[in-house]
């Protein structure tokens, strides 16, 4: 399976992917779906979803094993890492943080 990359900025932490989807707007019954969704493949540090209206969302598990609640960007997929990375730094403003999810 290929992995794709995407840019995502990051608008707060959570210690609960449930947690993290709800800052977002996205429905509770909705974000229990995701996340028992996404139990069948153990390695899952990413769940997305898009909202009414299309903006796209996602909870990404950081390195310090919470959960990144984020507007993503994955309309356009990196192959690569770093091609993720360099986007993201195009979208980074002053005070924004970034981090880099994976499908």
């Amino acid at each position: 399976m290929e992995k794709n990359y995407f840019a995502a900025i990051v608008l707060a932490e959570f210690d609960s992917p449930i947690d993290a989807l709800v800052s977002l707007c996205v429905p509770a019954d909705e974000a229990l779906n995701l996340v028992s969704a996404s139990w069948q493949n153990d390695a899952s540090g990413c769940l997305a979803n898009t909202l009414d209206g299309g903006r796209r969302v996602a909870a990404i598990r950081t390195p310090e094993n919470r959960w990144a609640a984020c507007y993503a960007f994955p309309d356009s997929p990196c192959v690569t890492y770093a091609e993720a990375e360099h986007r993201l730094k195009k979208r980074l403003k002053k005070g924004r943080r970034g981090i880099i999810g994976m499908l």
